[in-house]
């Protein structure tokens, strides 16, 4: 069975068992996209302690599958990242984490992500849970990140 609980940075095996799964994640979104040079493949295990996102993991067992990270501000959520260890893949593993997230934060009157253009999965999930395109960046030649928005329908605009 598959648990959800906020993660706690300040211990070192759970930072690394993060790191871990960040970088597996990444690296299939790298490949996806074609651009091998995300910052999260590079992060450290201090660099992300040091970060001030809060974090929601996955668990079975004490096995970390998933994370997702956000910071919450004052009327919505930013997911900032949201990784699957791909051993993990097709599980409902970011289902869990992102579910997790909305209850946490109900009282949210939008949520933003935003994920490679060209990673269809992370693109399909978002938009299957209800989240719209709203901007794009370019990061390189050929790579956009594309700014994904979801309002909360419960709460009054």
């Amino acid at each position: 069975m598959i648990e959800v609980r906020p993660l706690d940075l300040s211990d070192a095996a759970t930072l690394a068992a993060l790191v871990r799964v960040q970088r597996a994640s990444y690296r299939v979104e790298a490949e996806l996209i074609g651009f091998d040079d995300l910052p999260p493949l590079r992060e450290t295990p201090d660099d992300l302690a040091r970060r001030g996102e809060s974090f929601l993991g996955a668990f079975e067992g004490e096995r970390l599958l998933g994370a997702v990270a956000f910071r919450r501000h004052r009327a919505w959520v930013d997911i900032y990242r949201l990784v699957v260890d791909p051993g993990a893949f097709r599980r409902g593993v970011a289902t869990r984490l992102l579910d997790a997230l909305d209850a946490l934060h109900a009282d949210a009157a939008w949520t933003t992500v935003a994920t490679g253009e060209k990673n269809a999965p992370a693109v399909a999930l978002y938009e299957r849970r209800g989240f719209e395109p709203v901007g794009q960046t370019a990061v390189a030649p050929g790579i956009r990140i594309v700014r994904f928005e979801r309002r909360n329908a419960r709460i009054a605009p």
